[in-house]
């Protein structure tokens, strides 16, 4: 099982590293009701994450066992992972908007959601962003060549959705367990967060393109 998790961990932190996810927690905390809109929000976001677990755990449950061919298409996708991710660095050190970013309209009106249109924006947020389906198809790639038990593949995919979440929830128990004294430190990480959005995904995007790229390269040659 070690050597499952040694392979998602890139995978798990390149998915976990996006900005713009503990942005919106941080933006819907601060508006009326917010904790309850950003517990939504996750909701939406995990449920959607799940949805594409179930759907494309069977898929490829159903392609059959054969080893070379699983090898091969986690290789791909890593490829595909590293190629979209040095495009964004290079979009973003040209200063191209990410496509993954959501529209300025959507943020701008963040405050005035309900929780269950906070749900649906969660639920969109993963569905639209191209990155974060090869994420979850990598990531279910690596999990069916590992050719573990049933349990154990649904388990780790779990706890993969669970990790990936830990930036959106961490400000939410934050915020759960002291409102009034986490006011300020969480203003100051959403401050943080949007002056150096772009620096963040620019560096993240670069170094794990790399990494990806390497690895699938090497998968497809070896």
């Amino acid at each position: 099982m070690a050597y499952v998790w040694l392979e998602l961990l890139p995978v798990l932190l390149g998915a976990a590293a996006v900005p713009v996810y503990p942005i919106l927690v941080l933006l819907l905390l601060q508006s009326k009701g917010g904790l309850g809109k950003a517990l939504a929000f996750v909701g939406g976001v995990v449920t959607m994450r799940l949805a594409q677990g179930l759907v494309f755990g069977s898929v490829f449950a159903t392609a059959g066992d054969n080893p070379e061919r699983s090898g091969v298409v986690v290789a791909v996708l890593l490829l595909m992972l590293g190629i979209f991710l040095l495009t964004t660095a290079v979009r973003k050190w040209r200063k191209v908007e990410d496509p993954d970013a959501p529209p300025p309209a959507w943020m701008s009106g963040i405050s005035q959601l309900t929780p269950l249109k906070a749900f649906g924006l969660g639920a969109l947020f993963v569905t639209i962003a191209v990155k974060q389906w090869v994420f979850t198809l990598s990531a279910l790639s690596i999990i069916h060549n590992a050719y573990l038990s049933q349990t154990a593949s649904v388990s780790t995919y779990l706890l993969y959705t669970a990790a990936t979440q830990l930036l959106g929830v961490i400000p939410i128990i934050v915020f759960a367990i002291a409102p009034t004294q986490s006011a300020k430190p969480l203003q100051a990480a959403l401050s943080w967060l949007e002056r150096n959005n772009n620096t963040i995904v620019m560096l993240v995007s670069f170094i794990f393109g790399l990494w990806f790229t390497y690895k699938g390269v090497m998968g497809l040659l070896g």
